[in-house]
């Protein structure tokens, strides 16, 4: 009896929970991004992710174009040349000589950055995931567990980064887990493992806010007075990012909100809504048996 009474109540217990470990998250430094890719093929080839094809996007040099269910880390290229600020994009100037193209080059200049998921600490994503699927995990983490995820796409439409998406293979909601398998066994995740220049940092985020503060007055006395750390603290409208940036430029120029906010802050009405709706339909119910039960 013992037996069936716990193989009854199994489905309903929830596991012991993880000891909590230290924060850690990622911060990368645009600065010393060369563009190599290395962290897209790593992370791929680590978490077995099916390649995108090789499409050209007539972007640069980006085939991949954007974060997905299948590349989890993304190397944007962002071109900034003089006829960029003054004008519109217009058609190439085909009677262009050689050296004055070689000027143009050198005048302007490349920004990149290798993209991923920012590991948001109260992440909109968790708050509109209606089956739990979505958690932060020992290392204060966003990690969505598969197995849970039944595909709505809520969180989807909950991130101000267009982060997560659903692949097209089992329906299901993916993006970068910062390598939650290799964490547990104390290894670096596999795209700061594979930078060679090590724009991509992991650690504990308290140091690498502290780094970060140490790398913008170096980068600013070296004369770039517009960098900026991006998502290292929280404002008033989101929560600090357990993946944060120094970049060189504004945010939206690196396809980021210049600044992101938490859709739920902005559903109050919502919930008025539903929760009046709610109360009319029960009062109406309680008077229609009142009513039958009189009559």
């Amino acid at each position: 009896m013992a037996n069936l009474l716990r193989d009854l109540l199994y489905p309903f217990t929830r596991p012991t929970a993880l000891a909590s470990r230290r924060p850690t998250g990622f911060f990368t430094d645009t600065t010393l991004c060369i563009g190599c890719k290395a962290c897209e093929v790593a992370c791929k080839q680590w978490n077995q992710l099916p390649s995108d094809g090789f499409n050209f996007t007539a972007d640069s040099y980006d085939n991949t174009a954007q974060l997905s269910a299948t590349t989890w880390r993304h190397v944007t290229f962002i071109e900034q040349f003089p006829r960029d600020a003054a004008a519109p994009p217009s058609p190439p100037d085909l009677n262009l000589d050689l050296t004055s193209l070689m000027m143009e080059a050198q005048n302007g200049r490349w920004l990149m950055m290798s993209d991923v998921c920012k590991h948001c600490s109260a992440a909109p994503c968790q708050m509109a995931c209606p089956t739990g699927a979505i958690i932060h995990n020992e290392f204060n983490d966003v990690y969505i567990q598969n197995d849970i995820c039944n595909g709505c796409g809520y969180c989807v439409a909950a991130c101000p980064f267009g982060v997560i998406s659903r692949s097209a293979f089992d329906g299901h909601a993916h993006k970068c887990t910062l390598c939650y398998d290799r964490q547990r066994d104390d290894l670096i995740p596999a795209c700061a493992k594979a930078c060679p220049t090590e724009s991509i940092r992991f650690g504990p985020l308290d140091e690498l806010r502290a780094h970060a503060a140490r790398r913008l007055e170096e980068v600013k006395t070296r004369g770039f007075k517009g960098a900026r750390l991006y998502g290292d603290r929280a404002t008033d409208t989101y929560s600090d990012l357990g993946a944060f940036f120094l970049l060189l430029d504004e945010p939206s120029r690196y396809g980021l909100p210049d600044n992101p906010d938490t859709p739920q802050r902005h559903m109050i009405a919502d919930y008025i809504r539903g929760a009046a709706g709610t109360l009319l339909w029960i009062a109406i119910l309680a008077i229609a048996v009142i009513i039958h039960v009189r009559s």
